[in-house]
């Protein structure tokens, strides 16, 4: 189809979403073992704004361009419809309903690995679809993996409001934990609503006055200090630190996640961190909650792909209240 224009958002240098421009471009040629996806819907999450903005710098010598962005077109939650299969892909034909991650989801059509792409759930809407992948990847690793939630577990999820914690809350309590939600004062309703069995207000108290130890705790995209965060974990609790925000133009939160790392072997209670990582095997597991109603994506806010740096602007004002979607 390579020729054939679409519309996309394009950036050809890092900076605020002024860099963002909607524009007309080649609609990608779909390689082996690719599908080629006609877009419905693209999630928006943090990682979308830090390969934006090329912050901290340490994104940049990951490999996505020091000067530049090597790829010119943000986004990588996606949902549509297959458009057309390379070679060696037997999982999908043209028509087929998907969600999953690519490259460049902010467009009329992206080309996405097979093995990072599942079966819609018939029972979600394309932008609920788009929704889960990214965020979905981070919270079931993070509660499942890392903090390895069990039944009867107390944990503390700070971020409970946003996207990740709303899928964070919804597992955790899936694993049988009991679980305290963290958030803003507009946010406390959401995160009752989706099962958090009890809810902290940050601007009205702290988590951390020595009332509750926690077994577990998931610091979602947080800035506050390790010392803060150990007062209220167990003496051999375990603290997973998801992302983070501040810190500086070079590490961003990257510094404090290091400084839990290198803690972590000369005290009891584990402190840790971790990049979430795309797995087929996982994006399956949660297609199959998500079908069986355990688990359900909570979207704030839906913009058109020609206000994608009006949808950027809106998250990181810290307004949204569990995921914001671009519909294309």
């Amino acid at each position: 189809m390579k020729g054939d224009p679409m519309k996309a958002i394009v950036q050809d240098r890092y900076g605020s979403p002024d860099v963002l421009q909607l524009r007309e471009i080649d609609t990608p040629v779909v390689g082996d073992g690719e599908a080629l996806v006609r877009v419905q819907a693209a999630g928006v999450d943090q990682g979308v704004w830090h390969l934006m903005a090329g912050l901290p710098y340490l994104v940049r010598l990951a490999g996505v361009g020091l000067r530049a962005p090597k790829n010119r077109v943000p986004g990588t939650d996606v949902a549509g419809r297959v458009e057309a299969v390379g070679e060696n892909v037997t999982r999908f034909r043209p028509g087929d309903e998907v969600f999953g991650t690519c490259r460049g989801s902010f467009a009329e059509y992206a080309c996405a690995r097979a093995d990072r792409l599942a079966p819609k759930p018939a029972s979600l809407g394309f932008e609920q679809a788009a929704a889960v992948p990214v965020s979905g990847y981070t919270a079931l690793q993070g509660v499942r993996d890392r903090g390895k939630v069990r039944p009867g577990q107390r944990v503390l999820i700070i971020g409970a409001g946003g996207g990740v914690g709303t899928f964070a809350v919804q597992l955790a309590k899936e694993y049988g934990a009991e679980v305290t939600g963290v958030c803003s004062t507009t946010k406390t309703e959401l995160v009752r609503s989706i099962g958090a069995d009890r809810v902290v207000d940050y601007t009205r108290e702290d988590f951390a006055d020595g009332r509750t130890r926690y077994d577990v705790i998931l610091d979602i995209a947080g800035n506050r200090p390790l010392s803060h965060l150990r007062r209220a974990l167990a003496r051999e609790g375990t603290l997973v630190i998801v992302g983070g925000e501040g810190g500086g133009r070079w590490l961003g939160g990257i510094d404090r996640q290091l400084r839990a790392h290198l803690l972590s072997p000369f005290v009891r209670q584990k402190l840790g961190t971790w990049i979430a990582t795309q797995r087929t095997e996982d994006l399956e597991t949660l297609g199959e909650l998500l079908e069986a109603g355990k688990l359900t994506p909570v979207v704030d806010r839906t913009f058109p792909l020609s206000e994608a740096a009006e949808a950027i602007r809106y998250l990181r004002d810290g307004r949204a209240r569990g995921k914001v979607v671009i519909t294309v």
